[in-house]
């Protein structure tokens, strides 16, 4: 009997950030081909008797070609094994799954795509900035810093004119080679823009700057991605200003409730307390 694979998306590296379908999905696989950013604790998750092996490829690393990794989900899957091939963020982007998907066309194999959240979705809510606003963006570009050299600019500069924000994936340890490409691309200097490394995880860091002082930002312990737009802008006003009481009507809502349980916050949350 043929076995299946399955590209499932793990997340930006939170255990608790996996769908359900995706946790289900490991906690089945006989074979596990995982990426080098998958964090222990989601290893942990796939069975016991599962064969867990690290196909990831690094920047600056001798690492496995993706030939091999196409063979190995076949080899598997022909045994007649659920074979997982667990990538970070979400398997369709920057994931080289486009090429692992035909692959498993061309050898006539099953498969199936279980989405992840990405890493720019985690780093937006670290910094509790929306991606889109409809005064400052309404569009998002994911793009990767591993691009043409910085002397070549016509995507750049499409990207810049469009007013979209920017979530750039592996921007590298070189900051000023991005900074410059947007800057040459017509963006202004003053736009802010945020670094954010291992995202949703212990390990995260968080460095906030400008696209003109971005050269003097340090260095982040990849992966790291680069945000860039006018959501960014921190406004004057932060959280610890927010002090001010909204009584809810909940009785408009059908909710009878002694008032003496409830605590009821500025952003309109409503705590039932003991």
């Amino acid at each position: 009997m043929a076995g299946k694979v399955f590209l499932v998306g793990a997340g930006p590296g939170d255990p608790e950030l996996l769908t359900i379908k995706a946790l289900k999905t490991l906690r089945s696989a006989d074979v596990v081909l995982h990426d080098d950013l998958i964090s222990a604790a989601i290893l942990q998750l796939a069975p016991k008797a599962a064969n867990i092996r690290s196909v990831g490829k690094r920047c600056g690393r001798k690492s496995i070609q993706q030939a091999e990794i196409n063979a190995l989900m076949i080899a598997f899957a022909s045994f007649g094994l659920k074979v997982v091939r667990l990538k970070s963020g979400d398997p369709l982007l920057f994931g080289r799954a486009g090429e692992e998907i035909e692959a498993l066309r061309n050898a006539n194999m099953d498969y199936e795509i279980i989405p992840g959240v990405t890493s720019a979705f985690a780093s937006a809510a670290t910094v509790s900035a929306s991606l889109t606003h409809r005064n400052k963006a309404s569009a998002v570009i994911f793009v990767t810093g591993h691009q043409a050299p910085a002397g070549s600019n016509p995507e750049w500069q499409t990207y810049v004119r469009s007013g979209a924000t920017l979530a750039i994936y592996m921007p590298g340890s070189h900051y000023e080679s991005v900074a410059a490409r947007l800057i040459a691309g017509g963006l202004h200097d003053d736009t802010p823009c945020v670094l954010v490394s291992n995202a949703s995880t212990p390990n995260e860091q968080v460095h906030r700057t400008s696209i003109g002082d971005l050269v003097a930002a340090p260095p982040l312990p990849a992966p790291v991605l680069l945000l860039v737009g006018e959501v960014f802008r921190q406004s004057e006003v932060g959280v610890a200003a927010r002090t001010h009481v909204a009584h809810v009507p909940l009785n408009q809502f059908g909710i009878s409730m002694p008032p003496s349980n409830l605590e009821v916050f500025a952003d309109n949350q409503v705590f039932w307390g003991d």
